[in-house]
């Protein structure tokens, strides 16, 4: 297997997910683990991740074992610092911070096998390498960045991240690390992930029963049917109403699902919407949302007999940007079903798709047959519109959020390329804006369009949407939805944004 030492790195699990990519299985570990734990596993190579520190902030020595082992070793960006200065190299902070694509001209050397001369690559850094370590090799540059790679012995480094998508040769340079440098093997596969959940599942609960959280998303409805195969009858559905779901959603949650899952509808409306009363604050949104879902379930818990676990559909960047992986990641935002949940819980967590992404949940909801409604679903957020609201939430806002939502989303099933958008939604800003109606002074709310591109839901890229489409959505709005009076499109890509607006 390949090991991959977490530094806190956004993308760690996206290296991960690229190596299994490529049928390699992978492993992800702490940077504060013992290291002298990997000397007993059948390991071929170790990748040292990115991260949020510098490496004249913390000590450097507990990590100088992890080059004595002799594998292969791969550092990017961080890890790439954390090696040169180890093997006696020199790292200073930036004086031109990179932030984006970078456009790479690389050296002859083994891990740029198939890779042209020139190449773009995707950097994110405020640190720089200024001097390799003795008797290493430059093998790669940018324009402001002389050192981008460096080969030393069994240790290869990069400072630009071959993992995200925008990297241009990203997973062909991946698999020159697995296949040509360790000499990896292809023996794992999205089949036997199934099992494995399948199985860990069964011995954790035994003949206990388990609740599911239930949204009407691919997630949790793959979460479920893992689930169902382990627990049968055991298992029960909730499906929460929490007064922010988009128009009819409750009623096709329902159609839906009952003929999967043994499904209960709780209407909490009243209970949500008076908690977020005057909230203005994302992360307080969601950290209340989180908390009223779990009491919530651990309420139906109880009607229930020898129920002690809850299964949830959370996804590798709830965890990663809730600042609950692996490493010491910063926060980005706080996940209702990740850094939302109480300190104190009844139910115990079981997550069996915690370390995945979106697309390769549906890759896996193919597996299991899954209706292709569910595959299709655009990802829609647990805390709903209450995070796509900036701003209190109201029922007058959001009544003018779910008829412009559901305006949008009419009028974007009639795209050619419907399908290969990641999410298309709207959002209502806490502005007021002038305008005119009717020959009189109008001052009402501002809803934005947001849409992306995306594998993964790590990085993203804004769609060029028609023109056309945009001037018929916006007249649209304007024109039915009492309140709105104007539409603005947003045109930033993740990073620097993200995908949500809370």
């Amino acid at each position: 297997m390949i090991v991959v030492i977490d530094f806190g790195s956004q993308y760690t699990q996206l290296i991960a997910r690229r190596i299994r990519e490529l049928k390699v299985y992978s492993e992800i570990i702490s940077c504060s683990d013992d290291f002298s734990a990997l000397k007993d596993k059948n390991v071929e190579g170790i990748i040292l991740s990115g991260g949020p520190g510098s490496v004249y902030d913390v000590p450097t020595d507990n990590y100088r074992r992890i080059l004595s082992f002799g594998l292969p070793t791969l550092g990017i960006c961080y890890g790439m610092q954390l090696a040169a200065q180890i093997l006696g190299g020199k790292v200073h902070r930036s004086k031109t911070q990179e932030y984006g694509l970078a456009y790479l001209t690389r050296r002859k050397n083994i891990l740029f096998t198939d890779v042209p001369r020139h190449s773009r690559v995707w950097m994110s850094h405020g640190d720089t390498v200024v001097r390799v370590p003795p008797g290493a090799r430059v093998i790669g540059a940018t324009e402001t960045t002389p050192i981008a790679a460096f080969h030393a012995g069994h240790f290869y480094g990069l400072q630009f991240h071959p993992e995200v998508r925008h990297t241009e040769y990203g997973q062909q340079i991946i698999d020159n690390y697995l296949f040509k440098i360790c000499r990896a093997r292809k023996t794992w596969s999205m089949h036997r992930l199934v099992d494995e959940e399948v199985t860990h599942i069964r011995e954790t609960v035994g003949r206990d029963r388990a609740i599911c959280a239930i949204s009407g998303g691919i997630d949790s409805t793959v979460a479920a049917t893992i689930a169902a195969r382990a627990m049968g009858k055991n298992l029960i559905g909730v499906f929460v109403d929490n007064g922010v779901l988009r128009m009819n959603e409750r009623e096709e949650v329902m159609e839906n699902l009952r003929t999967i899952i043994n499904l209960r509808v709780v209407d909490a409306r009243a209970r949500f919407l008076s908690k977020l009363r005057n909230v203005r604050d994302a992360e307080k949104k969601r950290k209340i949302i989180g908390h009223e879902f779990i009491r919530i379930f651990e309420a139906e818990a109880r009607r229930a007999s020898n129920v002690k676990y809850l299964v949830q559909g959370t996804l590798y960047p709830d965890v990663i940007e809730s600042g609950r992986g692996i490493g010491p990641a910063d926060v980005i935002k706080s996940h209702h079903n990740v850094g939302g949940l109480p300190k104190k819980m009844r139910l115990k967590i079981i997550e069996p798709l915690r370390m995945l992404f979106k697309d390769e949940v549906r890759v896996i909801a193919k597996y299991l047959k899954l209706p292709r409604s569910f595959i299709e679903r655009k990802p829609f957020p647990g805390p709903g519109l209450a995070v796509r609201i900036v701003g209190a939430v109201n029922p007058l806002r959001l009544r003018m959020l779910r008829q412009a939502d559901r305006i949008l989303l009419e009028e974007a099933h009639q795209l050619e390329d419907y399908q290969d958008i990641w999410q298309i939604f709207t959002v209502l800003l806490p502005l007021g804006s002038v305008g005119v109606m009717g020959d009189k002074r109008t001052y009402d709310s501002v809803c934005a369009i947001r849409a992306v591109y995306s594998d993964d839901g790590m990085t993203a890229d804004w769609v060029r949407l028609p023109h056309a489409f945009l001037n018929r959505v916006a007249r649209r709005i304007v024109n039915e939805v009492k309140g709105i009076n104007r539409v603005v499109f947003d045109i930033t890509s993740k990073p620097p944004a993200t995908i949500e607006w809370e």
